[in-house]
């Protein structure tokens, strides 16, 4: 079985027609093996009508890595959207690698969104500083202050991001998760540099279908925000491990298909 539809979302529309999206995250490409990943993108080509992406693409984020990381889309047909992650900024090279994933026409998010066929998508890379009542506060140094301001404006742009969908049907993609739940399996001492819960309150507030995350390689493979919104921990290491290649949830689409693609600023 090469994809995984735990507890899909069937919210169906009127007519009863399902968008179905495949999600994967950390994929470290390094240009080392090629072709290492065009089984599961052929794979996510065939179940899908849309892919998404969650960051670490690359391994250490050089342009000629994420040329390679592209090459191996060649048999994907549908549409792709994606974030960066943490890896995919190693090299300071992000926008030659922007440009070389735009180029192949990927929908690459930061802070803001598209709407494939009448569901939206909204994505950021996140950032870390912890969940909760562990959550680091802006307070003390300077250093610590913009730290902690990183990831409040990480979380403005998601929130901007989601309020410019006018649509029913919302799909966040992050690298860093937003709970705790889906990192759980980490060592409790990383946990701070795995995900922010200042990245939850856009998504509860706003609302949203479903969340995509990366980053946690050793975390949990499902979980929920405590509104209900179920989120996903979509690292390709973890989902090996389960013996899938990706998450593969279905949403309602509200609109009559047409192909019609349209980019929301």
């Amino acid at each position: 079985m090469s994809g995984m539809n735990p507890r899909a979302s069937l919210n169906e529309s009127t007519d009863g027609r399902q968008i179905r999206i495949a999600a994967l995250g950390d994929m470290h490409f390094d240009g080392t093996k090629p072709g290492a990943l065009v089984e599961t993108f052929a794979a996510a080509n065939r179940d899908a009508d849309v892919l998404i992406l969650c960051g670490d693409l690359t391994t250490h984020g050089r342009a000629d890595q994420m040329r390679g990381f592209v090459d191996e889309l060649s048999g994907v047909e549908i549409p792709v959207v994606a974030v960066l992650g943490n890896h995919d900024y190693e090299g300071d090279e992000v926008e030659a690698c922007v440009t070389v994933l735009r180029a192949r026409g990927v929908h690459v998010l930061d802070g803001d969104s598209v709407i494939i066929e009448g569901v939206g998508f909204a994505g950021i890379k996140g950032f870390c500083g912890g969940f909760g009542r562990g959550a680091l506060a802006p307070f003390g140094e300077p250093e610590i202050k913009q730290f902690v301001q990183v990831a409040l404006d990480e979380a403005i742009k998601l929130e901007n991001a989601l309020r410019s969908l006018p649509v029913e049907q919302r799909v966040v993609l992050l690298h860093y998760s937003p709970i705790i739940d889906t990192v759980l399996g980490e060592p409790e001492v990383i946990f701070p540099f795995l995900g922010s819960s200042r990245l939850l309150q856009p998504i509860e507030t706003i609302g949203a279908s479903v969340v995509f995350h990366g980053h946690a390689h050793h975390g949990s493979l499902e979980a929920s925000t405590p509104a209900g919104i179920p989120v996903y921990n979509v690292v390709l290491p973890l989902l090996k491990e389960a013996g899938r290649q990706f998450v593969l949830w279905s949403a309602g689409a509200p609109d009559r298909r047409t192909g019609e693609l349209r980019q929301v600023s």
